[in-house]
């Protein structure tokens, strides 16, 4: 059985990454490369929340990044998606933002997935976070995802 990824906002947005900084194109080429064999490894899942980020985000390419996601399945938002983001907000493990990170990991952790997949490096796939998020996620009788980027989850498709 294939993992299942959660793909969060920040992984369509730097698939079509125009920044020419190193850090910037590395990312931009890591992401590609992880995308384009993930399939044969991974499920990838996403939400109305990733579509919703892409749709208000102004950028370049925010048609491509739409029609990128458009294949993957879309984990539903019960109410109880709504009760953990206001938990995560109560216990200072994400910023009093529904519709971003909380939310992105609410729904990975709710519909179980293996991994959240990130570039969000501040908030989410961030070592010194995790340990909160998954005392929170214990505490919640969640699941608790692994918080990557598509670097990490490279070495499993190679």
């Amino acid at each position: 059985m294939r993992s299942r990824v959660y793909v969060e906002t920040s992984i369509p947005s730097f698939y079509y990454e125009v920044r020419t900084e190193p850090e910037m194109v590395a990312r931009r080429d890591w992401t590609r490369q992880f995308w384009d064999n993930a399939s044969t490894n991974y499920e990838l899942l996403t939400s109305v929340a990733v579509l919703d980020e892409l749709n208000n985000g102004e950028f370049l390419q925010k048609q491509q990044a739409l029609d990128l996601m458009s294949d993957l399945p879309l984990l539903p938002s019960p109410v109880e998606i709504d009760e953990i983001v206001e938990a995560y907000v109560r216990r200072m493990v994400m910023p009093a933002d529904p519709l971003g990170d909380a939310r992105h990991l609410a729904v990975a952790s709710y519909h179980r997935c293996d991994f959240l997949l990130t570039w969000n490096c501040k908030h989410l796939a961030n070592a010194n976070k995790f340990g909160h998020i998954r005392r929170v996620n214990v505490m919640l009788d969640l699941f608790v995802p692994m918080l990557v980027t598509p670097l990490e989850l490279l070495g499993g498709s190679l």
